[in-house]
């Protein structure tokens, strides 16, 4: 039997057949079962990427290769997967990017956050927190944007409001503001109506947020480490028709800040992140829940 096998595997030797394991290099899942069906995250949505900021240890968007145009207060800590970036009142700006556009009806953006409440009935200094924008021109507010209103609870409280905000641009040039958040205390009344309740209990801590807008139906959706936490009496934003995104340009990223904070003349709320954010993606298409949970699996496991 002992020979047998040593022939054996000589054999495999002479022709090749020697299967190795794998080792730590992650960019394969590193010999791990699938999540979801992907090796890692840069596999979920791959063809329909248009953006994505990974922060780890400058701020390179890896689609354009761009580098920020400008950037305050920014540090580099460890963050979900690699480097994040650490903002002290901070923020990220870049120029316009090709690829994000106003060839991008429908979208998807995930990004990874840590942030306080700083508001309640003490605050002295109570503000929202925009996590990631793209600009319009002459606005507070961006054409799409991932923002959490962190002046509406005090500091330590763990209920955290996340909000995705849209711009739209109709054919006669006027705006269509729409938005999308959890609710995280309706009234019984609310309940009654359909309303959904969701306190998001991840102020202080990592948490991976979503939010995806429909084309085909107008629908307007906000997720938390895999599962959806938007009310859902409002995320129909269309009565259930098509409605497409479309931008007022030139548009731009920015990570962490307002736009008018940027340009100065910022009203008192909008001031610049403090907290620290990772692995930002942009997609032209609406990710499928499924899809949303393994992202956010994979890039827990550092994958």
């Amino acid at each position: 039997m002992r020979t047998i096998k040593f022939f054996a595997y000589s054999l495999m030797i002479t022709s090749g057949m020697i299967l190795t394991s794998c080792g730590s290099d992650d960019s394969d899942g590193g010999g791990r079962p699938p999540i979801g069906g992907y090796d890692n995250a840069d596999q979920v949505g791959a063809d329909d990427l248009v953006a994505y900021f990974p922060l780890d240890g400058n701020g390179k968007e890896d689609v354009s290769g761009a580098m920020p145009s400008s950037s305050t207060n920014v540090t580099w800590v460890d963050g979900v997967k690699g480097k994040a970036a650490k903002l002290s009142a901070g923020y990220l700006d870049y120029e316009p990017m090709a690829n994000l556009s106003t060839s991008m009806p429908s979208m998807t953006i995930s990004l990874w956050a840590k942030v306080n409440n700083n508001g309640g009935p003490d605050a002295v200094n109570p503000h929202a927190t925009m996590l990631f924008q793209l600009s319009k021109p002459g606005d507070w507010a961006g054409n799409i944007n991932v923002m959490s209103e962190t002046s509406w609870y005090a500091p330590g409280v763990d209920t955290l409001v996340v909000k995705g905000y849209v711009k739209i641009k109709m054919p006669d040039g006027a705006e269509n503001g729409q938005d999308s958040r959890n609710s995280p205390k309706p009234s019984p009344d609310d309940i009654e109506a359909g309303h959904v309740g969701n306190a998001n209990k991840n102020a202080g801590k990592w948490a991976h947020y979503v939010i995806t807008w429909d084309a085909t139906n107008g629908f307007f959706r906000v997720y938390a480490n895999g599962q959806k936490i938007s009310n859902p009496m409002w995320e129909s934003r269309n009565g259930g028709e098509a409605l497409g995104l479309n931008f007022f340009t030139p548009t731009r990223p920015i990570i962490g800040t307002f736009a008018s904070v940027i340009a100065g003349g910022a009203d008192a709320w909008q001031k610049s992140m403090d907290g620290e954010i990772d692995e930002i993606r942009v997609y032209k298409k609406v990710l499928i829940q499924q899809d949303i949970a393994a992202l956010y699996q994979l890039e827990l496991a550092g994958r």
